[in-house]
């Protein structure tokens, strides 16, 4: 499985799109880091793409920055 995922390391770039993240949505600082490193993995892509999340919060937070949030 390690083959076909890509893991996004916590760069200064993530930590800053964290922050962001923690002034505008009700999150958690874990939960601010995962969207920020989906954010950073997404970006360039033509189509909004899936973010599975059961969190209530960190779901919202992915629908306010433009994912599509599954289930």
């Amino acid at each position: 499985m390690r083959e076909d995922w890509t893991e996004t390391p916590p760069t200064e770039e993530v930590r800053i799109q964290a922050e962001r993240l923690l002034q505008v949505y009700p999150l958690r600082a874990a939960d601010a880091f995962q969207l920020a490193a989906a954010l950073i993995s997404s970006e360039g892509a033509f189509e909004p793409l899936a973010f599975v999340c059961l969190d209530d919060r960190l779901s919202e937070a992915a629908r306010g920055e433009g994912f599509i949030v599954e289930p």
